[in-house]
């Protein structure tokens, strides 16, 4: 009876040794249809080594005031989604080590006992045995290809959670910014209606004496109600902004990790360098995340035409089996079962074809979202880069425009007071300097936010010191 068995078991062992053979598609064609260059890329060589340089430096060295460095870290211990995000890795190897599981025989010990009776007299069997289940010989490779979809999957769930965490980084930098730039805003809003309050209460002094008329004391009034608007405008968006950087740092945060009405300038590396590799793309985490989904689509395509194929399955096991429990394990107890099955598929109903067909879909799909994030990408990046020398040159003049009125405000105060100019001209300037200075935070706002799009659409860093 062992020779048999011994045929049989070295006949299975030959054939899982041969199932390498894979059904998967060998390549796909990406075609993003993107420039060769930026479109703002004016220079290359050493400018194009440093950005891919820029696009390794961690979010502690990029960001370098100390606070916001606190509350970022604050936020990756404490943010919810990112959370979500670990969890969801977690997950997906979870489920690839279930699918690879399938790779390898399951081997169990399996007791029974049954007990048959009728018009007989009743008879008792009793059987213990070692050995494998309905595992499946990978002659067409159908379940590696489903364990390589796992893995991808798993791949790809660990780029979304790289994803998340450099999206939740520079949410944090920019709610933080926001919150300075408001701060600021609501700072120059109090201090012009305190100056315009002290112009209402000298208007209504020179109107009491015959020195100012009813239309320049209403003027006055208008300026300071304009302001007391902006006032309460910029204490709800300030008390907004802390309430969204509570949330995205998962709890409170220190009154002394917020900023105090400023917008600092957050990037460690000024300025850019505009030369940067295209390359550079393919290392954004959702890029890669979508790579790693159209290579488990491809696998799937793999694991659905090995269908189409006749599969194996062995089911064998060695034990006693004995009509009485106490002799169970005597000699003379002992048996054996082999039981290979093969699966010939031969009418379906067009199942297997339809199968076949969603996978390739599948693929299809996660071909195009793949294309779409590098051209997504792309963009990003390039609006990014356009930006880069834009806001800096608005910047600075901005700056020349709130020196060019704030002197402007001062000549025009001093005509109004020799008579030389109407008050007209006087509250002309006020509202043109005023003006000016809430355009000035708009606009450091808005490059220090570009700093911050710029650190995450060329991917973050992705080595943190200690």
């Amino acid at each position: 009876m062992r020779k048999p068995m011994m045929a049989s078991l070295a006949l299975a062992v030959s054939l899982v040794l041969s199932g390498c053979s894979t059904l998967e598609p060998r390549s796909t064609e990406v075609a993003p249809a993107i420039p060769a260059q930026w479109p703002a890329a004016a220079t290359a060589g050493a400018q194009g080594a440093a950005m891919a340089d820029v696009a390794d430096i961690g979010w502690r060295d990029f960001f370098v005031d100390p606070r916001l460095q606190a509350v970022i870290t604050q936020s990756l211990e404490n943010n919810r989604d990112l959370r979500v995000a670990v969890l969801n890795v977690e997950r997906a190897r979870a489920q690839y080590r279930i699918q690879r599981a399938d790779r390898v025989p399951a081997i169990g010990v399996q007791g029974q006992m049954t007990r048959s009776g009728g018009d007989a007299p009743v008879t008792e069997q009793f059987s213990a045995n070692l050995g494998v289940v309905e595992f499946e010989l990978d002659l067409f490779g159908r379940v590696r290809n489903l364990s390589q979809a796992a893995l991808q999957q798993y791949f790809a769930e660990a780029a979304n959670r790289r994803s998340a965490q450099l999206s939740l980084v520079a949410e944090v930098a920019n709610a933080w910014l926001t919150l300075g730039a408001d701060s600021e805003q609501l700072r120059i809003a109090q201090a012009t209606l305190a100056t315009y309050e002290d112009s209402l209460r000298l208007t209504e002094a020179r109107r009491q004496l015959g020195g100012a008329s009813a239309l320049e004391l209403s003027q006055t009034r208008t300026l300071v109600e304009t302001a007391r608007t902006d006032v309460a405008r910029f204490a709800g968006q300030v008390a907004q902004d802390r309430n969204a950087l509570v949330l995205l740092a998962g709890g409170p945060v220190d009154a002394a990790l917020l900023p105090q009405a400023e917008v600092t300038d957050v990037a460690s590396v000024r300025p850019l360098p505009a030369g940067v590799p295209g390359d550079v793309l393919l290392r954004r985490p959702d890029v890669m995340a979508a790579e790693h989904v159209l290579l488990s689509a491809n696998a799937n395509i793999g694991a659905a035409r090995a269908a189409f194929f006749p599969s194996i399955s062995l089911t064998g096991n060695i034990g006693s089996a004995s009509s009485e429990l106490s002799g169970l394990f005597d000699s003379g107890t002992r048996v054996w079962s082999f039981i290979p099955k093969l699966n010939l598929p031969i009418f379906q109903g067009g199942k297997l074809r339809a199968n076949l067909g969603m996978a390739t879909a599948d693929r299809d799909i996660a071909l195009a979202q793949y294309e779409k994030a590098i051209q997504s990408g792309f963009r990003e990046a390039a609006d990014a880069l356009a930006l880069n020398e834009s806001l800096d040159a608005q910047l600075s003049s901005q700056q020349a425009l709130v020196a060019a009125a704030e002197q402007a405000q001062r000549l025009s105060q001093a005509r109004y007071d020799a008579g030389l100019d109407s008050f007209l001209t006087l509250l002309d300037a006020r509202r043109t300097a005023y003006t000016a200075r809430q355009s000035l935070v708009s606009t450091q706002l808005a490059q220090q936010s570009n700093q911050v799009a710029l650190y995450k659409v060329l991917g973050g860093g992705w080595h943190e010191r200690g």
